[in-house]
């Protein structure tokens, strides 16, 4: 991992050996591969660089040489299907690209080549239900009726495990669910296994990718960068033309509609151990000294109030903040700046929340990210909207007496001109928005404790 600390809260810690590195820098994958007989090649920069076809290119390129001069037995690589004569998107065409670097080493590459993968917490399922579960009509480009052949994540992991008992030798093996379905089917067997009524989905030739990835970033919770790449790639039919993996790696045959069943179940009983949003599109920053682009400037709001109940009943209170739970008040006015930055080509707030109580370090909660918990404690999360500047929110909870000192602050190092009148403009509405929600936070902690459970 590129940050260990982020795991520090996952369950499984304390039964996995976790080293630091990254495929960007080489120098690391020679202790991260120190000792391995396989490595799994998992890494996708769609969304997390400016050129992701450039920054995947460098990455295949480092790990192969990695691999080689650790001696690796074998790369097992997940990429995308597509046939390489038709003209594919940028997307899959770096995906294939991708597994031909790899192999160009010495260390043995198994490529799987799979389509859209349905598991709770994928990006595809997470497109899938946003745009179904909101748009009862939809408008959209042909690509809506072009084959796909799904296949759910517990076949997939079935096979990536299986792929280990097998001759390590070269070579590209394509997977797929028993299905070929469409886009539009997948919607609407979306729709009937979520309650929903069918969808009226109306093919039209005159939306570009542009116009639809930004349509797809306003409606779900996938940024313009990601959206846009996956857009351009549902152009190409993604089937399987030979089922070779079957016969190798005998793996559940799981249809579409009981993939999305089981997707559907985990997502609603909060049983969604990661997702795609919590791969960090950005470096994680700590609290700001002062950055040689802001001039110096640093402006902080902080509310202190007095809980009449435990830390940990008021750490509780505020790690339960965004998703459904919201933001102590004002949901209006968070919504609308969460809709504002999904129409500049922010992430929003539809991303969510993974639990409705649990947080884990580096993990998306809405427009924000997860840096720093401690249990019982304390909570800082960055924000990830777009901003004239970097900002940061904070609470701590400290014992007082027989109750608890809440303090929570609001950090923005301004960004320009632009970013100091941004703060300035805000101002008249941090009272009742940051005051209240302090408020607020510590009267949730007291419920909860004077509540037959707490």
């Amino acid at each position: 991992t590129r940050d260990p600390s982020r795991l520090a809260l996952d369950p499984w810690r304390d039964q996995v050996e976790v080293v630091q590195g990254d495929v960007l820098d080489p120098a690391s994958l020679e202790a991260a591969l120190e000792g391995c007989d396989y490595a799994y090649y998992l890494v996708h920069s769609m969304g997390h660089a400016e050129d992701f076809g450039a920054a995947d290119r460098t990455g295949a390129e480092n790990f192969r040489n990695a691999a080689d001069g650790a001696g690796l037995q074998r790369i097992v690589y997940l990429g995308g299907l597509g046939r390489a004569d038709e003209h594919l998107s940028k997307h899959l065409a770096s995906r294939h690209e991708v597994g031909r670097i790899l192999a160009s080493g010495s260390t043995p590459v198994t490529e799987l080549r799979a389509a859209v993968i349905i598991g709770s917490g994928s990006v595809s399922f997470e497109m899938l239900r946003y745009l179904t579960e909101v748009l009862p009509i939809m408008t959209t480009p042909k690509w809506v009726r072009t084959k796909c052949q799904p296949i759910a994540i517990r076949s997939i992991l079935q096979i990536l495990t299986g792929v280990l008992e097998d001759e390590p030798v070269d070579r590209v093996l394509e997977v797929g669910g028993p299905e070929i379905v469409t886009y539009e089917d997948m919607m609407q067997i979306y729709a009937e296994e979520a309650g929903l009524r069918r969808r009226l989905i109306i093919p039209v030739p005159v939306l570009s990718p542009g116009l639809s990835s930004r349509w797809v970033g306003l409606v779900t919770p996938l940024p313009v960068g990601v959206a846009r790449p996956l857009v351009d790639s549902l152009k190409n039919e993604v089937i399987v033309t030979d089922d070779e993996a079957v016969r190798l790696f005998p793996h559940d045959q799981i249809g579409y509609r009981e993939a999305v069943r089981r997707a559907l179940d985990r997502t609603t009983s909060k049983e969604v151990e990661t997702r795609w949003s919590d791969a960090a599109t950005s470096p994680a920053l700590p609290l700001p000294t002062d950055p040689s682009w802001s001039g110096g400037a640093r402006f902080e709001d902080k509310r202190t109030v007095h809980a009449d109940a435990s830390p940990d009943h008021v750490f509780w209170a505020f790690t339960r903040i965004g998703g459904d739970v919201g933001y102590y008040g004002f949901q209006w006015a968070w919504a609308l700046r969460g809709l504002l930055d999904s129409v500049v080509g922010g992430v929003g707030l539809r991303r969510g929340r993974r639990d409705p109580e649990d947080l884990r370090p580096g993990e998306a909660l809405d427009f924000w990210r997860v840096r720093e918990v401690e249990p019982g404690h304390r909570l800082l999360l960055e924000a990830e909207m777009k901003l004239p500047g970097d900002a940061w929110l904070e609470w701590t909870a400290e014992q007082d007496g027989s109750g608890t000192r809440l303090t929570q602050t609001a950090t923005f190092v301004p960004r320009g001109l632009f970013g100091r009148l941004y703060w300035l403009f805000l101002i008249p509405f941090h009272n009742p928005i940051f005051g209240n929600m302090a408020r607020r936070i510590a009267g949730a902690a007291k419920e909860r404790r004077l509540s037959p459970a707490g």
